[in-house]
């Protein structure tokens, strides 16, 4: 088994890496709304072939042993219909709001799956105020 198995780029060159937007600071206890996106310089084609079937986000607060699991969006239409592939009316995009609240300062973590080019993933820190 490859020990690459989960891939990290930068988003700005690489259409696969999630893109975790988030305030860098925020103050302990409020809301914290986060979104992730995948092929945000770069469009993923999400068509039928070749497509973002999900994101995951976790937080793995400071100090603790294993990270938490925030949430999971699939996006599961890319155009298939009964007519064959990319004759649907409709292709998802790979793009997710979360909302939390957060106590400890940690890092964000965001992954996404591509079915032809596997697992990618992303950390964004976020401290407290």
């Amino acid at each position: 088994m490859s020990k690459n198995w989960m891939q990290t780029a930068d988003w700005k060159t690489e259409k696969h890496v999630p893109v975790i937007e988030a305030p860098d600071v925020v103050k302990k206890g409020d809301l914290v709304k986060v979104s992730v996106t995948v092929g945000k310089q770069i469009p993923h084609p999400n068509v039928t072939e070749h497509h973002i079937s999900w994101v995951d986000l976790f937080f793995w607060p400071e100090g603790d042993k294993f990270p938490m699991e925030i949430g999971y969006m699939t996006f599961d239409t890319h155009g298939e219909s009964t007519q064959g592939p990319n004759t649907g009316s409709l292709y998802s995009e790979p793009q997710a709001v979360f909302a939390f609240k957060i106590t400890k300062a940690g890092t964000l973590m965001a992954t996404s799956y591509c079915n032809i080019h596997g697992l990618w993933k992303s950390d964004k820190e976020i401290k407290i105020k």
